[in-house]
């Protein structure tokens, strides 16, 4: 079989020195009431005070994420991206507990796939929210994902580098306080040409409704 040489952007993602983002998505909370602020409060008996602090703390569904590289079913793996070591590779985080992602990708022949599944945990429901929003707000074009967690987005896009086609399907999902991602793509090397919009968008979608599952029986257990 002759060799390829690979796009240059599909080279990048193929070297083994990966880069993960480690800026978290941004939590905020309310400034605390000064102490003459809170005695005034206990002087007049009243909890809500509005300069009186609140007590009582937020509910989280969820405290950690899950092991992201154990999120998919083997066969999964082998359908999506054939050739892979279905034991994934966990990209390292600064902070392991709240974020955490795992990549699949092989080239068997021509064809070349990547996948990419990442958990966030956030510090409520409304902050998932919001970050979920302000996700989805920066990629255009795509449709809602029904009956997966409390909202979920997937959109697809198709790139052309040096005539080589590859096609990227990504789906957020918010889960309560917190965030599913998974990136999907594909290109074959001999036809030029990427897999079609729906066999990308299938899969991505598949990959997320196991991470979904895995994400609320790591949270049951």
């Amino acid at each position: 079989m002759r060799s390829l040489p690979l796009p240059l952007a599909l080279t990048a993602r193929l070297s083994p020195v990966v880069v993960l983002a480690t800026a978290g998505w941004a939590l905020s909370s309310g400034p605390a009431a000064t102490p003459a602020a809170e005695n005034k409060a206990a002087q007049k008996g009243s909890t809500d005070s509005p300069s009186a602090p609140s007590t009582a703390a937020v509910p989280k569904t969820y405290a950690a994420a899950p092991a992201p590289c154990e999120s998919l079913a083997t066969k999964t793996i082998k359908s999506l991206v054939p050739g892979a070591k279905t034991a994934g590779k966990e990209i390292p985080s600064t902070d392991s507990k709240l974020r955490r992602t795992c990549s699949w990708n092989a080239l068997k022949g021509y064809e070349y796939h990547w996948l990419d599944v990442s958990f966030e945990i956030t510090a409520s429901d409304e902050a998932a929210q919001k970050s979920y929003k302000t996700r989805i707000a920066e990629k255009s074009g795509g449709g809602d994902v029904p009956g997966i967690g409390d909202a979920g987005y997937s959109v697809v896009n198709l790139t052309t580098e040096d005539k080589q086609q590859t096609r990227e399907g990504v789906v957020m999902i918010q889960a309560s306080n917190a965030l599913v991602s998974v990136t999907y793509s594909g290109s074959d090397f001999e036809s030029k040409k990427a897999p079609g919009t729906d066999e990308i968008n299938k899969g991505a979608i598949k990959a997320a409704k196991e991470a979904v599952a895995a994400l609320e029986d790591g949270q049951q257990n």
